[in-house]
């Protein structure tokens, strides 16, 4: 249950940064809460079609790009939005299609093809050019700074971001300002330049107040949350989350409520109140599987359209050949010599409309492919960034006892010298020193971090041995993450000869047989 849990969460909160991270995304209005449902978007695609009205088509099929890439469905909103982009093409509506541009760009983006969708950026930026729509221009000259940001060329994502602003400026976008702030405040928060960071952000609040764009104040009052966290003020951190809490509790935005839940979670966690933060952990949880269950409902509506519209198709070439055949039967009378040519062109239009099912199929098929490739991608990169951040933390811990155990060294033959009256002083030193051995935050940090990466690992081994204590546990870990005796002793902060000793009396306790491995059988659980 707990490892479903992290899949759920992994997954939803992918979904939340696709409809928080980018700037100024696929639609400043439309979310998955306010889009129009497919079925209904389909029916008024067919009567666009059927009113031939082109410009009207390619505005649906852009809705329902956006619908499906809220979703997830990057596949078929990419689709979508290229059929949208033909019509406009061809109808010449070039700031339509500059704007489906930026779409296809973010799309490209979320795929994971960053020089795709720096491609498609640059035509719409062109289009906006030549038809001097300074809004436009600055939409997506942000779009292309936060495109540099992810690709960590900062002073390339400033730029951009500079000259988005001063285009806003011209048009008198205050929300579009907003935004560009809120973008650079995220530059400087990557940069770890937190004052600059909190500067933008608090800049970004205040217009977003001003312009009463409820579901901006909750993005900027989480980041001002999360700045305060990184720099140690926990307890100032909390009212910011709180505000957000009480925006997205007014405007119904799931996503920004378990954000918020989640932030809360933390800063209590931070303070050492952890009764709260499992409160509000929970209600996190909660609030992401209420997301769960509408994304699942919402998609299950999009199924069962393209199904409907499949089945449709169907039915209609299905009357064409009971049509047909009805002709045959008549005609069949009088010109008998044409009824193995219409048999022929039967069996032909069965194979074909078969031919086309195995294709719609196999469409299906690719989609669902992809998204699991997506949703695989996405466990890995959140593994491997775990990993990294367990290795930097036993590194820390081993850097920081060798610097002890040489200051305590040197202390020690300061001890032996004859000037007296140091002797008291560096006796307590010394014992401080020691005492911090066992005694530091990070080891509560790695065993948090490593019962992530290593899941029910503790649970395995405490069947084997139930009087296991806190002090076996950290040993087993680092037993566990392949770390040589001479690390592991300089992390435990103890001698080797004591190490020996200790992993003797784990070994009685697990009841191990003489001359098998401990290390071994640790690596086995």
């Amino acid at each position: 249950m707990k490892y479903l849990f992290l899949l759920l969460t992994v997954f939803l909160t992918t979904r939340l940064a696709a409809q928080t991270e980018a700037p100024i995304l696929i639609s400043a209005t439309d979310s998955p809460l306010t889009t129009p449902g497919f079925p209904a978007l389909k029916d008024s695609l067919e009567k666009a079609l059927g009113h031939k009205d082109p410009i009207a088509a390619a505005g649906i099929l852009s809705r329902m790009g956006e619908t499906c890439y809220h979703l997830g469905y990057y596949p078929q909103a990419l689709d979508y939005h290229l059929q949208a982009g033909k019509l406009y093409r061809e109808a010449r509506q070039w700031i339509p299609l500059a704007q489906n541009l930026n779409n296809i760009g973010t799309l490209y983006y979320y795929s994971r093809q960053p020089a795709e969708a720096r491609s498609y950026y640059d035509e719409a930026l062109s289009l906006f050019t030549r038809a001097g729509n300074f809004s436009g221009m600055a939409q997506t000259l942000g779009r292309i700074g936060h495109l540099s940001e992810k690709r960590h060329e900062y002073d390339s994502a400033a730029y951009y971001q500079h000259k988005a602003l001063s285009l806003f400026a011209r048009s008198a976008s205050q929300d579009g300002i907003a935004k560009i702030y809120e973008n650079l405040g995220s530059i400087h928060e990557d940069l770890e330049q937190y004052d600059s960071a909190y500067h933008y952000f608090s800049k970004a609040l205040e217009l977003n107040l001003l312009q009463h764009n409820r579901l901006a104040t909750i993005e900027i009052y989480n980041n001002l949350g999360d700045i305060l966290r990184k720099t140690s003020r926990f307890a100032e951190s909390i009212p910011y989350t709180r505000s957000a809490l009480a925006l997205a509790l007014e405007t119904r935005e799931e996503y920004q409520l378990s954000s918020a839940y989640r932030d809360l979670s933390k800063a209590y966690n931070l303070l050492g109140r952890n009764d709260s933060a499992f409160h509000y952990g929970e209600l996190s949880r909660e609030s992401l599987l209420n997301i769960y269950s509408r994304e699942s409902g919402k998609q299950l509506s999009i199924i069962k359209a393209m199904y409907d519209t499949g089945k449709k198709d169907m039915e209609i070439a299905g009357l064409r050949n009971a049509r047909n055949t009805a002709i045959s039967l008549v005609i069949g009378a009088l010109l008998l010599a044409l009824l193995g040519i219409l048999v022929i062109s039967r069996q032909r239009l069965r194979i074909r409309n078969a031919a086309l099912l195995r294709m719609q199929e196999q469409q299906q098929f690719q989609t669902r492919t992809e998204l699991l490739q997506v949703q695989e991608e996405s466990l890995k990169q959140e593994l491997e960034v775990r990993s990294k951040v367990l290795g930097t933390h036993t590194l820390h811990i081993i850097q920081k006892n060798q610097l002890l155990e040489e200051i305590q060294g040197k202390i020690v033959d300061m001890v032996n010298d004859d000037r007296r009256d140091q002797k008291k002083q560096l006796k307590q030193l010394q014992q401080l020193i020691h005492q911090n051995f066992n005694h530091d935050q990070h080891w509560d940090e790695f065993r948090n971090i490593f019962g992530q990466i290593h899941e029910s690992f503790f649970d395995k081994l405490k069947s084997y041995c139930s009087g296991l204590t806190a002090n076996d546990l950290r040993l087993i870990a680092l037993l566990k993450m392949n770390l040589s005796s001479a690390d592991i002793a300089v992390l435990l902060g103890i001698s080797q000869d004591s190490l020996r000793v200790v992993r003797y009396r784990l070994r009685k306790k697990l009841q191990l047989k003489q001359g098998e491995s401990l290390t071994t059988f640790i690596q086995s659980v």
